[in-house]
């Protein structure tokens, strides 16, 4: 169970290591959108992402249990393609450990290359779920590493959390937002997100944004177990999961719904905030904002908070 005091302490363990993003509006976004939006900018935080907020929570509590115990902290291992890759390499190097990352071969070099820079070995697989999870196993198997699953695990969602409560925080009061987005994949940002609003701004509803190339989560959403996507095939590489059951309960408990958006909105949005705002985004990052304008009625005249998750785009191969 997440309390509010979880995410707190969460938020304590891991402030050292994060940077507090700040908030930054746009008037021609505003403009144009009819709706008053407050961005969090998570491409401005370590590695690049909000990943390292989970990742860092998870292993630095893993640390801190070994070291109440007298023991030195193993490896560790997850699958990923690419932010919580990231994460958990750079959280590892933070603690002194060696990390065991399972990658897509088909995950962007960019992201690739960032995991390797923070000393942790790749092994690369198959773009399927299936195969990054026996990937995974092999590792534990050979290494003993201990997994810090994407975003099924309470641990990584707690720090996740912490976004959206310094975005809450930061403007100053509770209900200051009507609504609070975020994109979704595996759910551990979404899960996290839902329940920071739910403990410090309960009025405010928490909305999605979906790929329709990976559109799971609102199937399961709808249904109430976790379903499959009818086909993977979207430019936001890093929302190509499916939901958790664990990650289901908390949407299906604290989300108001899900939108879903075409890769051509999702080029049209992060091409919007690159332009407007100047500063690099990924497409998965782009998710809310293309929600929010495909919806935009439902929005008008609202307050609206949105999670950029990160900015670890290739350069090389810009939807726009």
């Amino acid at each position: 169970m997440i309390t509010l005091e979880t995410i707190r302490t969460a938020h304590d363990r891991i402030r050292a290591h994060i940077h507090r993003t700040p908030i930054l509006t746009n008037q021609t976004i505003n403009e144009l959108s009819g709706v008053h939006i407050f961005f969090k900018p998570e491409n401005f935080q370590k590695i690049g992402a909000f990943k390292a907020r989970g990742g860092l929570n998870a292993i630095l509590q893993l640390s801190e249990q070994e070291r109440y115990h007298g023991r030195t902290m193993g490896p560790v291992t997850t699958h990923s393609s690419g932010n919580h890759a990231q994460a958990v390499a750079f959280a590892a190097r933070q603690v002194g450990i060696k990390a065991y990352i399972v990658m897509p071969r088909t995950a962007p070099q960019v992201k690739k290359d960032a995991v390797k820079g923070y000393g942790a070995e790749i092994i690369e697989c198959e773009p399927t779920l299936e195969a990054r999870e026996a990937g995974v196993r092999e590792v534990i198997e050979r290494t003993g590493a201990v997994l810090v699953h994407p975003f099924d695990d309470d641990r990584v969602i707690a720090g996740q959390a912490t976004a959206a409560k310094e975005l809450i925080e930061d403007a100053d009061y509770d209900s200051f937002f009507d609504a609070i987005l975020a994109p979704v994949g595996g759910g551990g940002l979404l899960s996290g997100t839902a329940l920071s609003t739910h403990y410090l701004s309960p009025r405010t509803k928490v909305f999605a944004g979906e790929p329709e190339g990976a559109a799971d989560a609102v199937l399961s959403f709808k249904s109430g177990k976790v379903e499959k996507a009818p086909y993977i095939n979207s430019l936001a590489d890093g929302l190509l999961t499916s939901l958790s059951e664990r990650t289901l309960g908390y949407i299906r408990e604290h989300v108001t719904d899900i939108l879903t958006v075409s890769d051509a909105e999702i080029s049209a949005a992060m091409r919007l905030v690159w332009e407007r705002m100047k500063i690099v985004i990924e497409p998965s990052s782009a998710v809310p904002l293309a929600a929010l304008f495909k919806n935009k009625a439902q929005f008008t005249g609202q307050k609206v908070g949105i999670i950029l998750t990160g900015g670890n785009t290739d350069l090389g191969k810009l939807p726009f």
